[in-house]
């Protein structure tokens, strides 16, 4: 009953008797039929499988993670400014800027003064705009850029040509023609 060449020798030599050579043949056809006997190598795949899947989850994460942070930064920033912003600006001066498309905006002579004197800057609220203090301008940009459309605290000197021969022929900003 012996199945191949190696268990017949061993049974000659005395090494091992039948009652073990039936459990080692029953052991082989068993690991050929289930795979067990790649059992290093399958759990090493196991092993790595895991590790990769592990990588995959805490990079999932970390992307779920930013843009929760992102999406809440966002909030809060919307939140500030419809907190500060100047509520009453209707008036008949009308200040023109650029989002995109150039945009227009009626406001009182207030309001006009300051944004051209740079006090005040324009915000973008969702699809509407408002009129923030400029020290809370600077504390959005900080936190994140891209709702500040108009700042004109900031210098023009910077983007003057040094040959141009009109510079020293300032333009206003607020020439109404």
């Amino acid at each position: 009953m012996v199945k191949n060449a190696l268990q017949a020798q061993l049974l000659k030599a005395g090494l091992v008797d039948n009652k073990k050579a039936k459990k080692l043949s029953k052991q082989a056809v068993h690991e050929q039929r289930t795979g067990v006997s790649k059992d290093a190598e399958v759990k090493a795949k196991i092993e790595q499988d895991k590790q990769q899947k592990m990588a995959r989850d805490q990079a999932l994460e970390q992307e779920k993670k930013a843009a929760l942070q992102e999406k809440e930064l966002k909030a809060a920033i919307m939140q500030m400014i419809n907190q500060h912003k100047i509520r009453d600006t209707d008036g008949d001066s009308v200040y023109q800027f650029i989002d995109g498309t150039i945009k227009k905006v009626y406001i009182n002579q207030q309001i006009y003064n300051a944004l051209v004197a740079g006090s005040l800057v324009i915000a973008k609220e969702n699809e509407a705009y408002a009129f923030l203090p400029k020290a809370l301008a600077e504390r959005i940009n900080q936190k994140m850029e891209g709702f500040i459309l108009v700042n004109n605290s900031q210098s023009n000197a910077d983007t003057t040509d040094e040959e141009d021969p009109y510079a020293a022929y300032v333009i206003p900003d607020d020439l109404m023609w």
